[in-house]
């Protein structure tokens, strides 16, 4: 048996195909191993918010130092990187937004993103505290900017998330990407049919 965490960051409703690819996975999932349990989160409609200075200074005081103030300003922190260790798995619903991830979903990465927590510094460099995970990750796009695409070089999505999960320790990582959205028609059908057949697939094989 497996926990899920389950989280979309498009602030759009039906509208929004990073929710509807992202619950179709997790619909078909659920289907197929009903053992599984899940948490979900919907920082589109409920945002996390950003980190301030008494985060800061709470992050960077040890538990047993901090005053009542400091420990208010980091203990929804603390719920969120406890809900996210607790998982097994993580499926993420996230568009791209001006060639990187919303803010929405970059609040909820510096929440978890935690020194003594999710990686330690060492003498070595950095070391990831988070290991034996699976995430899935569907990104939703207007063009495309996939290896050998003209815009390639625009994708900051893709590699920045590969590289501030893989700190954490996670990198095992799948991509499903629904791209050229905006493109026409034929173009977005197209990606559609590719992103199902690979959601179907992982259903099988995750």
């Amino acid at each position: 048996m497996a926990h899920i965490l389950h989280i979309d960051s498009s602030p759009r409703g039906e509208r929004s195909f990073s929710r509807k690819l992202s619950y179709e996975f997790v619909t078909a999932w659920k289907n197929a191993h009903p053992e599984d349990t899940l948490t979900y989160r919907d920082l589109g409609k409920n945002p996390v918010p950003h980190v301030d200075e008494g985060w800061i200074a709470a992050a960077f005081t040890p538990p047993e130092a901090r005053t009542p103030e400091l420990n208010a300003a980091i203990k929804l922190s603390d719920e969120l990187v406890d809900e996210f260790l607790v998982a097994d798995r993580y499926v993420f619903g996230i568009p791209m937004y001006n060639f990187s991830v919303p803010s929405t979903f970059k609040a909820y990465i510096d929440q978890i993103v935690r020194v003594n927590r999710t990686f330690t510094v060492t003498d070595q460099g950095y070391a990831g505290l988070v290991h034996g995970k699976k995430m899935l990750i569907v990104t939703a796009s207007g063009g495309s900017y996939r290896s050998g695409t003209p815009a390639e070089q625009y994708d900051y999505l893709k590699p920045f998330l590969q590289a501030v999960f893989g700190l954490v320790g996670i990198t095992d990582i799948t991509f499903v990407q629904a791209d050229n959205l905006s493109s026409g028609d034929d173009a977005r059908q197209e990606s559609l049919n590719e992103a199902h057949a690979m959601i179907e697939e992982l259903v099988a094989n995750w």
